[in-house]
C-alpha cells in the first residue's frame, strides 16, 4: 500500500506533469510567431493544472484543496480549448493533441 507523503505522489499530480511535459514538447514546433500567442496560452494552461493540485494539496484543508481542484479543472478545460483550436488553425494534428 502507498501512502501520500507529499503532492509529489499524488497520481494525479503525476498526470498533470505528464500533460504539461507533451504539451510543452508539442508547441516547440509550432510557428515562431505564435511564441506569444498560442505557445503562451497552451503551456501557462498546461502548468496550471499540476500546479493548482499541488498548492491545494498543501493548504491542508479539504475546503481548499476542493477549490483548488476545481481550478485545475478548469485549467484543463481551458487547455482542451486552446489544443482543439490549434489543431483546427492548423498548428498540430488532430493526433498529436490526444494525451
Amino acid at each position: 500500500m502507498s501512502y501520500i507523503n507529499n503532492f509529489k505522489d499524488l497520481i494525479i499530480w503525476q498526470k498533470g506533469m505528464d500533460i504539461a511535459e507533451k504539451c510543452y514538447l508539442l508547441t516547440k514546433f509550432f510557428p515562431k510567431d505564435e511564441l506569444y500567442g498560442m505557445v503562451q496560452q497552451i503551456r501557462r494552461a498546461a502548468v496550471s493544472i499540476p500546479a493548482n493540485i499541488a498548492e491545494g494539496y498543501g493548504r491542508r484543508s479539504t475546503a481548499e484543496y476542493i477549490r483548488f481542484l476545481n481550478i485545475a479543472q478548469g485549467s484543463i478545460n481551458e487547455l482542451e480549448t486552446h489544443l482543439i483550436l490549434s489543431s483546427r488553425v492548423g498548428l498540430s494534428k488532430q493526433t498529436d493533441i490526444e494525451v
